[in-house]
């Protein structure tokens, strides 16, 4: 009769190393706390990273990223040997109960974008809503952020912004999207790809007529670029030049005290030249687009003006 003895147990991979190199120094990482670790990384200048990121990604178990081709070349730059797990978009659902296994585990994971703060346009919201569900720590490493730096160097106002990320592919729907937002009284951010740009711009200067605007290209990178102006001149100027190169954040100014204030005559004329044209409820989305007036209060003078016209 044969005897067979039992497999072991796979062993368990070694620990990696965990320090990292900066400044030519290779500096040994302290220990972290179990839990999700969400990290920022930098949107261009590799420079623009913390010592607590450094630390934080050479001491968890593994590096979660959304594109484990960007994050390797972060990490060799710096000498870091921590495991990489690709987490994104496409394989997020999957993924996401694996990872939290880890963590209800004890484990120590570390979760970056491709660039910037982690859960700005990437599918990171859903790990972390689902780590604090189970309970499980998630702590923030902060540092750079594209929304942040554009806003800083647009010459816009800053004291209130709103982050949109990217606007619809369509016109019509993209148009529809940018009257929904006119309204609000504060610096709008936008992320937009270089082939949409120009016509990203035209349909902005359309519905928001010219308010002062920045496109911030390559964004911290050698070739930097930031180019100011009305969104009817920028429109015009990327029309001419063709779709630049790079990553761009569209930046654009608030409606002013005009806008936000207009009322009496002036406002019934605008009013009164759509109703011609438009329906009510057209004419009011139309009015309230051109104007960053509420739609609510439009649609109300709107509504007592054409009960007027009827009257007369």
């Amino acid at each position: 009769m044969a005897h067979f003895k039992p497999h072991p147990p796979p062993a368990a991979p070694p620990p990696h190393d965990a320090s990292f190199v900066a400044f030519g120094l290779r500096a040994e990482a302290e220990p972290i706390a179990p839990g999700l670790h969400v990290v920022a990384t930098p949107i261009g200048n590799l420079r623009d990273i913390t010592l607590r990121a450094l630390a934080t990604l050479a001491a968890a178990d593994a590096v979660v990223a959304e594109d484990t081709r960007v994050s390797r070349a972060l990490l060799a730059h710096y000498g870091v040997a921590t495991p990489l797990i690709a987490y994104h978009e496409h394989n997020a659902v999957a993924m996401r109960p694996i990872l939290i296994a880890r963590l209800k585990k004890g484990d120590k994971l570390a979760l970056i974008s491709d660039a910037g703060t982690p859960l700005v346009s990437d599918p990171g919201y859903k790990l972390v809503a689902d780590a604090l569900a189970e309970n499980i720590p998630v702590t923030a490493a902060p540092g750079a952020s594209a929304v942040l730096t554009g806003l800083v160097v647009a010459g816009l106002p800053t004291d209130r912004f709103f982050f949109e990320g990217f606007l619809p592919a369509r016109s019509g729907a993209r148009r529809a999207r940018i009257a929904e937002l006119a309204a609000i009284p504060g610096t709008l951010v936008l992320f937009e790809s270089p082939r949409r740009l120009a016509e990203t711009l035209t349909d902005l200067a359309a519905v928001l007529g010219p308010r002062q605007a920045a496109v911030a290209r390559e964004l911290t990178k050698h070739f930097e670029s930031v180019r100011r102006g009305g969104l009817d001149a920028l429109a015009s100027e990327y029309q001419d030049k063709g779709p630049p190169k790079g990553e761009i954040v569209v930046l654009v100014a608030p409606p002013g005290e005009a806008a936000q204030e207009l009322a009496g005559e002036i406002l019934d004329e605008k009013i009164r030249a759509a109703l011609e044209k438009y329906s009510l409820k057209d004419a009011s989305d139309v009015v309230a687009a051109e104007t960053g007036q509420r739609r609510r209060k439009i649609y109300a003078r709107a509504l007592e003006i054409a009960g007027g016209s009827k009257g007369e």
